[in-house]
């Protein structure tokens, strides 16, 4: 039987500790470009630790209420219906960098593709449960699930933000192929889907560009393999120990979003391979115990959810990371709870909120479900 249990201290823990030292290490990596864009080098970091404020009241609320409470179909395809609405609305607003991905409001901009992740895993949980005995069924299981994360992704890649596109393309495939689909399936899904996304890389002439920088960003190092050559620099200069904290260099207007997107080059620049290493070990605990939620969790659908907001936080923060240290392509994603910016941060606390209300119903018997 589930029993109401206090939240994982473990996971609690990792979370915390994580968005604490992302608001240090925002103020380091931001100090110098807020003095010089708004004459106050806290501007970023007063911002982000009223986001992390926000973010920690949103997880707290959602560890208040009994998570399966959303598998009421009303939460989980208006969740859908807003995210689209969400979607569709930021091509109302100007473009920001050359994409359409925020909402303009009033003292704040919000990112609905961030959202879509969380709304998807929920969605995903909530049918796969309801589908249970069925898992094989190509069109009454598999296709439904494919199409609503096709459609989700699709309007995400039109911004356009291939990044955010795949992770959708990757919860979906873990999420769907633990509930029980069968490997012919997917292989049938990963087809298509591969000819899309190289399709994708290489006839749109920006993203072929960013490819052929990937794969040798020193010989253009002061054009297109600027951010990330400037990347390797500032990890390289750190060593094993690093320069101490606020003492790197590569964030004095060298490195392009060193206090959002490439904020771990500016950890590893800082606290050194030492600090890296630290952070990625505070990942592989969130990982670990993530898992032991949902693996403990009394049901289908509180497994499936866990392992879904596991599998997109801690993938987001790999691809990150492989990204600052040139193993993949250039993509414009965050860092979780680390890098600047609410429309990250706040979903993502709100998800780990979730994870930890899973984590209070454990069952005693890992192979337990209702």
């Amino acid at each position: 039987m589930a029993r109401k249990l206090a939240p994982d201290k473990w996971l609690f823990a990792a979370t915390t500790g994580l968005a604490l030292f992302g608001v240090v290490m925002v103020y380091s990596a931001s100090a110098v470009i807020a003095q010089q864009e708004n004459g106050n080098q806290f501007h970023y970091v007063i911002k982000q630790g009223v986001w992390v404020a926000v973010g920690f009241i949103v997880m707290l609320l959602a560890m208040q209420f009994n998570y399966q409470q959303l598998k009421n179909r009303r939460i989980v395809y208006g969740l859908l219906i807003l995210c689209t609405i969400g979607l569709l609305g930021v091509f109302a607003f100007s473009a920001i960098n050359g994409a359409h991905r925020w909402l303009k409001l009033p003292g704040f901009n919000l990112q609905p593709s961030e959202m879509s992740k969380l709304s998807l895993i929920i969605f995903l949980a909530y049918f796969l449960e309801k589908r249970a005995g069925e898992e094989g069924d190509f069109w009454r299981t598999f296709l439904p699930c494919g199409i609503v994360t096709g459609w989700l992704a699709g309007l995400i890649v039109i911004e356009p933000d291939f990044g955010t596109a795949m992770m959708l393309a990757l919860i979906f495939v873990v999420v769907i192929y633990t509930a029980g689909a069968r490997v012919i399936h997917l292989a049938m899904a990963a087809a298509p889907a591969f000819v899309v996304a190289a399709g994708l890389l290489i006839f749109v002439p920006w993203r072929l560009k960013r490819l052929i920088t990937f794969l040798d960003p020193w010989a253009d190092q002061q054009g297109a393999g600027f951010q990330v050559v400037q990347s390797l620099i500032a990890v390289g200069s750190g060593g094993i120990e690093g320069l101490g904290f606020a003492q790197g260099k590569q964030k004095m207007l060298f490195l392009p979003f060193a206090h959002s997107d490439f904020i771990f080059a500016v950890v590893g620049e800082e606290l050194g391979l030492v600090g890296a290493l630290a952070v990625v070990a505070v990942f592989a605990l969130f990982l670990w115990r993530g898992i032991r939620t949902a693996l403990l969790a009394p049901d289908r659908f509180g497994m499936l959810l866990s392992l879904g907001i596991v599998t997109s936080i801690v993938a987001q923060a790999l691809f990150n990371i492989s990204v600052v240290l040139s193993l993949v392509p250039t993509k414009g994603i965050p860092l979780p709870f680390i890098s600047y910016g609410g429309s990250s941060l706040v979903p993502t606390l709100a998800a780990v909120g979730i994870l930890l209300n899973v984590s209070q119903h454990a069952s005693g018997n890992i192979g337990n479900r209702q």
